[in-house]
């Protein structure tokens, strides 16, 4: 009986490939896990800062009004607004402040999409380590929720 097998030559170009394939495998893995850390201007990492986050958010009369209570400045708001079914997420961008919502500094602004509540989620701002700045956006656990009454 003759029996035939994979040629050395074949054999080994295969292993050198599988090797490759699981080396960017786990190189992209960890490249995920580490991910591009963002800091703030005083070198805090920006996800510790968004805990530190404190604002309040009132809805009356269509309109939407937020003041920032705390020492981090926001430099933009996410709003999700939630109807029957449905969800609509944007960033409030109509009257909202250049250099974003300052200790202390308040916003008033219409509301005109439909829903039912607004959860506002706040968005930082900070520096990569490349030295570019770049907005992140924190949590929906340090978001707020608004009844839209």
């Amino acid at each position: 009986m003759k029996k035939r097998g994979i040629s050395p030559v074949i054999a080994t170009v295969l292993l050198i490939g599988i090797v490759v394939v699981i080396a960017i495998i786990v190189f992209m893995w960890i490249r995920g896990i580490s991910g591009e850390a963002i800091t703030t201007f005083d070198g805090t990492n920006v996800k510790l800062v968004c805990e530190e986050v404190s604002f309040d958010a009132q809805f009356s009369d269509g309109q939407l009004y937020l003041s920032n209570n705390g020492q981090v400045p926001i430099f933009k708001m996410k709003m999700r607004i939630q109807g029957v079914g449905s969800h609509e997420t944007k960033f409030i961008e109509e009257n909202w402040p250049s250099e974003g919502l300052l200790q202390g500094g308040t916003y008033a602004g219409a509301v005109t999409e439909p829903g039912n509540k607004i959860l506002l989620i706040p968005v930082l701002i900070g520096s990569t380590t490349e030295g570019t700045e770049k907005a992140h956006t924190c949590d929906e656990r340090h978001g707020i929720e608004v009844l839209m009454e």
